[in-house]
């Protein structure tokens, strides 16, 4: 399936679609059950969750506690904080992402990002991995106050970078993802490389195409068809 009209932007997801977060986060959780006395967790028990969010990797480890009860709350903050302090030891764009970044650059394609993540770790984490600067927009998940799925997020981000959303592509890794994308009238792309969770049905999933590396990203753009600008 090819993009109707040739798109003008890429926009993406963080977690799972654009960067590979998964070893900072789990490492801030495996620290968290450290202070607890609970034994750690592999990478591979953590991958799944991580694009659900915070408190879907805390109840990874704590799947016994009641998620809206105040000590579940108390290691969600803790877990928070522990992240924070080490948000980009090994957090890095997946393989691959760098060049296709560039390669949107050279060609005067604007790319940006839309995440659920609040801005005080978004920020910071893009600025330690040279990105915030070079994204033509990043729309953090208390930027507004709705979050993907709505599609309100999605929207700000065509018009904070004068792209109509039709001529905007938005790769993502989680259902909420392509659910927005839908509702804001843009082209949804689906991650295999992310943290999908299977449990998820993602082959259930409307998304016009996946990607199974970054670059299967290049073609929806219609790069092969344009001069560079």
């Amino acid at each position: 399936m090819s993009v109707p009209l040739p798109a003008r932007a890429a926009l993406f997801d963080l977690d799972g679609t654009l960067l590979d977060t998964a070893p900072d986060l789990a490492a801030a959780l495996n620290v968290l059950l450290a202070e607890e006395r609970r034994a750690a967790l592999g990478l591979a028990i953590i991958r799944p969750h991580v694009s659900t969010g915070a408190l879907a990797v805390v109840r990874t480890g704590f799947p016994e506690l009641d998620v809206n009860g105040a000590a579940f709350e108390q290691l969600r903050l803790r877990f928070l904080d522990h992240y924070r302090a080490a948000v980009a030891v090994h957090t890095r764009l997946f393989p691959g992402f760098e060049a296709v970044l560039a390669t949107l650059e050279a060609h005067a394609l604007p790319w940006g990002i839309i995440t659920n993540k609040a801005a005080w770790l978004t920020e910071p984490l893009l600025e330690e991995l040279g990105l915030l600067a070079r994204a033509a927009c990043v729309v953090s998940g208390d930027t507004l106050p709705v979050r993907k799925p709505h599609p309100q997020p999605l929207l700000l981000a065509a018009e904070r970078i004068a792209v109509p959303p039709s001529e905007c592509v938005y790769v993502g890794d989680a259902l909420r993802d392509v659910q927005a994308a839908r509702a804001a009238g843009m082209v949804p792309l689906g991650a295999r490389y992310g943290y999908l969770n299977e449990s998820e049905a993602p082959d259930t999933w409307p998304v016009a195409g996946w990607l199974d590396e970054p670059q299967d990203l290049l073609p929806w753009m219609h790069i092969g068809q344009r001069g560079a600008n």
